[in-house]
């Protein structure tokens, strides 16, 4: 019996790994966390028996407590919550599916518990990779990708020397607006942005992957993950999503990745890794399969992905920079509050003017997201 906690667990990411288990009977699910989606996580309690459930909303809680009353389970709420969820004695692997830095500090606390990390949560390692993965190394503990891509490359590396990579062919499938130039973006409106073709995400994952800022976040989630440059990562756009990444070794060999875009593949070989079971789903039909098309993608039309690349490169705080003026600007699209091309600008104009440190700490990294929050509520006014 595996036992789990999934922090995040009433998110795209955590149904689906909610639907894994369903799958398979061996896993015990001893604790999850979510936001305010109280209703899901009472259906969630009483099929799943966690013992510990977090509410990140104090109020949310109180009242799930009371919904939940006739079951043994103990309600928790905020980070202190979130923290006890991460770090369930019984847990042996936390699924990180929460959105946001509000992942950093269940990740932390749970490495040091002793738990290995699903990674579902981009933050963590793009604002603080430099604290993780060392951390993780010290107390050997396993960061095991559930990104689609990440989780990809991961499996071309299986049994590989990582010293011999070239470089890490990251593809993307170039989202809604594939083809498109800034002239044809200039009246996006939220519904357009969350038509993505291929994949069923969360909303706003799905507005990062139609500005291509969710790959240059995977860009950077990629150096830490696989200890490699920045210029031995290379995106890709792939449009019909069959290829999820590639790894190119030093003798120009090129190992792929392929399946039908399916995100219970990938949470379902984080859970069970080194090992591979049967899932249930459509397989691909290379006779039916027409053709596999590449393309280089746009970085001048789709701005956020070069400015991902220029935070990496940069370091120190400016990820975080990139990071938290993203996730302000999508929240104002998705409010309505400002125009779809407006989220890249926020996110440039915030590079420029917050104060870069070195090698900044958690306290700090949270305290550049508030100022970067502050930045931007300053200048537009929102």
């Amino acid at each position: 019996m595996r036992n789990i906690s999934i922090l995040g667990s009433t998110g795209s990411i955590g149904i689906q790994t909610l639907d894994v288990v369903r799958a398979n009977k061996d896993i015990h699910v001893c604790a999850i966390a979510a936001g305010s989606n109280i209703q899901l996580l009472e259906k969630q309690i009483r099929e799943f028996h966690p013992s510990i459930v977090c509410v990140w909303n104090e109020e949310k809680a109180k009242e799930l407590a009371v919904c939940v009353a006739d079951c043994k389970v103990k309600i928790v709420s905020g980070m202190e919550g979130l923290m006890e969820a991460a770090t369930i004695q019984e847990a042996e692997i936390v699924v990180t599916a929460v959105v946001g830095m509000i992942g950093i500090r269940p990740t932390i606390a749970a490495i040091k518990a002793g738990k290995h990390i699903a990674l579902a949560n981009k933050e963590t390692l793009v604002t603080a990779g430099h604290i993780i993965m060392p951390l993780a190394k010290e107390n050997h503990i396993k960061i095991l990708p559930v990104d689609s891509e990440h989780s990809a490359i991961f499996q071309c590396l299986n049994g590989e020397n990582r010293a011999e990579i070239d470089k890490i062919l990251l593809t993307a499938s170039g989202g809604p607006f594939r083809g498109k130039k800034k002239e044809d973006l200039a009246n996006i409106q939220v519904e357009d942005a969350l038509k993505h073709p291929n994949w069923a995400m969360g909303r706003k994952i799905t507005i990062d992957s139609s500005t291509m800022v969710n790959k240059g976040l995977e860009v950077m989630e990629a150096k830490w993950l696989f200890d490699v440059s920045f210029d031995q990562i290379q995106v890709v756009v792939q449009p019909q999503s069959v290829i999820h990444s590639m790894v190119q070794f030093m003798d120009g060999a090129v190992i792929a990745q392929l399946g039908t875009p399916d995100m219970k593949l990938p949470i379902q070989y984080a859970l069970y890794y080194p090992e591979r079971r049967f899932l249930a789903g459509g397989r691909l039909d290379f006779a039916a399969l027409k053709d596999i098309t590449f393309e280089a993608p746009d970085m001048e039309t789709f701005e956020g992905l070069s400015l991902a690349y220029e935070a990496g490169r940069k370091g120190g705080s400016v990820p975080t920079v990139f990071n938290a003026a993203n996730e302000k600007a999508v929240s104002l699209f998705l409010d309505r509050r400002i125009r779809y091309m407006q989220i890249t600008e926020m996110i440039a104009y915030c590079m420029q003017q917050i104060p870069f440190i070195d090698n900044p700490s958690v306290e700090e990294i949270l305290q550049i997201e508030r100022m970067t929050y502050e930045k931007i509520e300053s200048r537009w006014g929102v």
